[in-house]
């Protein structure tokens, strides 16, 4: 079966953790297979080439192979999802070079046939961390990186306000994080929220496949990864289901 419409998904960590289930709403939504264009994974950045645990590296999303190969495909109804923007601010990009590159994606994504929904940062949990609570985050999920307080609380509330503003220009649907969706870990929601987090960014639809329960996703999925400094190149789509879901990974 051909693809009934497109989903454009932009995010990092948060993003590829529930990943399933997200593929799950979209098709459930179309009501039949879609094509997935995605730029995602831990430690993600918007900018620049980004490091997870040392080994693997990715593009920065604003620059990846995905805008290429959305040029090339043909219109299509297009759901597009933008997250997870606050890691460049760990990273030392200043507020309006990170919220620059955000904007160069909404800006890309824009279309007559496309819905543009935008998660916002989880600022009602960042407010509340202590000194302590923000040092113990940044050093697990950030290793190596520094994190002042509070002056990257003040950079996060900029950011944020700048993300509301540029994605009420574009017309885009904004889905702001609850604190009580997380717990220790400011950043990544509870296991437990999670369906609930994504069944409010991505709406229903009539009734499609069945759930795809658990899903494999091949060990470095992206078109173009670097791992211990070595450029490791995929072909894509680097999934296909069983219903003509494709998901390509970039």
């Amino acid at each position: 079966m051909k693809p009934r419409s497109r989903a454009v998904l932009l995010g990092a960590s948060n993003l590829r953790l529930s990943l399933p289930f997200v593929l799950d709403r979209l098709r459930l939504r179309a009501g039949g297979p879609v094509e997935v264009l995605t730029a995602c994974g831990h430690g993600r950045s918007y900018g620049t080439w980004s490091r997870f645990l040392g080994v693997r590296r990715l593009p920065g999303i604003a620059g990846c192979g995905l805008w290429r190969e959305l040029g090339r495909c043909p219109p299509l109804p297009t759901f597009a999802l933008v997250s997870d923007a606050g890691n460049d601010l760990v990273y030392g990009a200043g507020v309006k070079q990170a919220a620059d590159w955000v904007e160069s994606c909404l800006d890309r994504l824009r279309g007559s046939e496309t819905e543009l929904v935008m998660t916002l940062l989880p600022l009602a949990r960042l407010e509340r961390l202590s000194p302590r609570q923000l040092r113990i985050a940044v050093a697990l999920l950030f290793p190596g990186r520094d994190a002042p307080w509070p002056a990257l609380l003040e950079q996060a509330r900029e950011l944020d306000e700048r993300l509301r503003r540029i994605g009420r220009e574009r017309g885009a649907r904004l889905v702001e994080p609850e604190a009580a969706w997380y717990g220790l870990d400011p950043i990544h929601p509870r296991r437990s929220r999670r369906r609930e987090i994504w069944a409010r960014a991505i709406p229903p639809g009539s009734a499609g496949p069945p759930p795809l329960g658990r899903l494999r996703i091949p060990l470095f999925a992206a078109e173009e990864t670097r791992v211990f400094g070595l450029s490791v190149h995929r072909s894509q789509p680097a999934l296909r289901l069983g219903d003509g879901t494709t998901v390509a990974f970039y």
